[in-house]
């Protein structure tokens, strides 16, 4: 049984809370400042015909024939031992330097913000017991981690003569309801360039796509615009009334871990200053929001100068807290240079709207982490601080995945919509 319920939750609240997040794919803890995500239920709710694939989006920290550090809970504790006592080592043999300190003050701030969600995590015996089942959700056979040889390297192919003749193929699903053709499905086919192009799926159903004998699914009313970074002022709108009032943005600052695992290219941090947010801008303002990693020379730069550049105003820091299948984090809270949690900073672009809304500061949101860099997908949770009437204008900045109602921009926002993370669904 979960902890006994509060005085103003009964057990059967606590049970609609468990199916409500059943169907939304969010879980929010009751007297903390906090939720729960599963990414594949959220993900999901932009589809119709395909859904994403549990064991494919959760390819680490479940047990798997493929990964014998969770297969094996030891090996995991040694090496993070092996990280705390090297930390500790550290920190013996030499004194924090300046940079070192602000960011230990900073985790000072919140940790025990951070310990509390932890603990009602684990006091959500019923969550947990789904938490653990989540990557064989509703799958018959639970595979292993993707084979990545055979997909399409957007970066390179951008890069070469070519680029402007790729095109790609939009295959838009119509039901025939002619009569003698009833319940038959047909196809319109729509070819569009690939890059360079803002391309499109304005329907109320999601779709197949086709490039160069690679499929991929594009959610309902989506877009997506693939470019370097010099291209980025073709999004740019002619009327600020037409801007944006959320712009999330996931830069892929420079990062040794992510050199070693060889994911994605990364850029020097003065790049980022060109990127115009207050072009972007919707007239009636914009919520900001900033992936930053926990390098204390980076949120400097980031407070000192690129919000300063982009003309955005701090408002508030959230934090994604990371654990593993079984609900535990997924290194020590503590260890220096390896943090379970990273930083979302949030901040407002104000266009002729004076009044903002207000920000709870400190909020944390607790989720198994996808494949490396794949941030979960926290819009919808944004969108109640966003300027402006509704619905909202969302874009995305760098991304590498789609979602219903947003723009995504970026040189590999096709990454993640590859069919091979998709399961047809069971109509």
């Amino acid at each position: 049984m979960d902890n006994p319920p509060s005085p103003a939750m009964t057990v059967s609240e606590v049970d609609d809370r468990l199916a409500a997040f059943i169907k939304s794919g969010i879980y929010r803890f009751d007297n903390a400042n906090a939720f729960f995500i599963d990414p594949v239920r959220v993900l999901n709710r932009c589809y119709t015909r395909f859904r994403v694939s549990p064991s494919t989006y959760y390819s680490r920290f479940f047990p798997t024939l493929n990964n014998s550090s969770t297969e094996n809970p030891q090996n995991a504790q040694k090496i993070s031992r092996k990280r705390k006592r090297r930390d500790k080592e550290k920190k013996k043999d030499q004194a924090l330097n300046p940079r070192e300190q602000m960011a230990d003050r900073r985790h000072k701030e919140v940790r025990l913000a951070l310990l509390e969600v932890h603990e009602a995590l684990l006091g959500a015996n019923q969550l947990l017991e789904t938490l653990r089942n989540l990557r064989n959700d509703g799958e018959k056979n639970n595979g292993g981690l993707i084979s990545q040889e055979s997909e399409l390297d957007f970066v390179e192919l951008g890069s070469v003569w070519q680029a402007p003749l790729y095109e790609i193929v939009l295959k838009v699903h119509e039901d025939d309801t002619s009569v003698g053709n009833a319940g038959v499905e047909s196809y319109s086919r729509r070819m569009a360039p690939v890059f360079d192009n803002l391309v499109a799926n304005e329907g109320n159903s999601d779709i197949e796509a086709e490039l160069l004998d690679h499929k991929y699914i594009l959610p309902k009313q989506s877009c997506f615009y693939m470019s370097d970074l010099r291209q980025i002022h073709n999004l740019v709108p002619a009327e600020s009334d037409c801007g944006f009032n959320v712009i999330v943005i996931d830069p892929p600052w420079e990062n040794s871990s992510a050199h070693q695992k060889l994911k994605y290219q990364t850029l020097p941090n003065r790049y980022f200053l060109s990127l115009p947010i207050e072009q972007l801008t919707h007239s009636a303002g914009a919520l900001v929001a900033l992936w930053v990693t926990n390098r204390e020379k980076l949120r400097n730069f980031v407070e000192n100068e690129l919000f300063p550049k982009w003309g955005v105003k701090h408002a508030a820091t959230f934090y994604w807290l990371k654990v593993k299948a079984d609900g535990v984090l997924i290194s020590e809270l503590d260890l220096f240079h390896h943090r379970p949690y990273e930083c979302l900073l949030l901040g407002f672009s104000q266009g002729k709207l004076l009044r903002l809304n207000s920000i709870p500061d400190n909020q944390v949101f607790v989720s198994v982490p996808g494949d490396y860099s794949r941030k979960p997908p926290i819009g919808e949770l944004l969108l109640e601080y966003a300027p402006g009437l509704k619905p909202a204008r969302c874009i995305e900045l760098f991304s590498r995945e789609m979602m219903a109602g947003w723009t995504s921009w970026g040189n590999e926002p096709l990454h993640f919509q590859d069919s091979r993370y998709f399961l047809e669904s069971e109509l």
